[in-house]
């Protein structure tokens, strides 16, 4: 079982949120590191200063896909199949895999991504 985090998932990790903290903690310790893509990154990197410490702290045991080509095709067919737009979200989800966990601060949306994908995925509200 892997552990994906969205955006809203690292911002909770930038609060110092202490379930999010123990969530991926024990990912690691489990040696199955939690994973993203690069989007999400982009949407809550700003330079690793200040708070960001934390999110940068954070990002050495989390593995970042990149967002590329088959990656963006795959949550484009997603989004076509939720009529979502989110192209960041869809591509949390084509991430998953049956059994993993998505630490999401849009269970809404994500719980319809994870249903257009037919995956059985656990969503989890940060």
């Amino acid at each position: 079982m892997t552990i994906i985090l969205d955006t809203g998932a690292f911002l909770t990790l930038e609060r110092r949120t202490t379930a999010s903290w123990r969530r991926v903690t024990n990912a690691l310790n489990t040696g199955v590191p939690p994973l993203t893509h690069g989007g999400v990154i982009a949407q809550v990197w700003r330079g690793g200063h200040g708070r960001q410490a934390r999110v940068a702290q954070a990002l050495k045991g989390v593995t970042v896909e990149p967002l590329d080509d088959e990656l963006g095709r795959a949550a484009g067919i997603l989004l076509a199949r939720a009529g979502m737009t989110d192209a960041i979200d869809a591509a949390v989800v084509s991430l998953a895999e049956d059994g993993d966990r998505i630490l999401t601060s849009d269970p809404v949306a994500i719980d319809r991504l994870v249903e257009a994908a037919g995956l059985d995925v656990e969503v989890v509200p940060v």
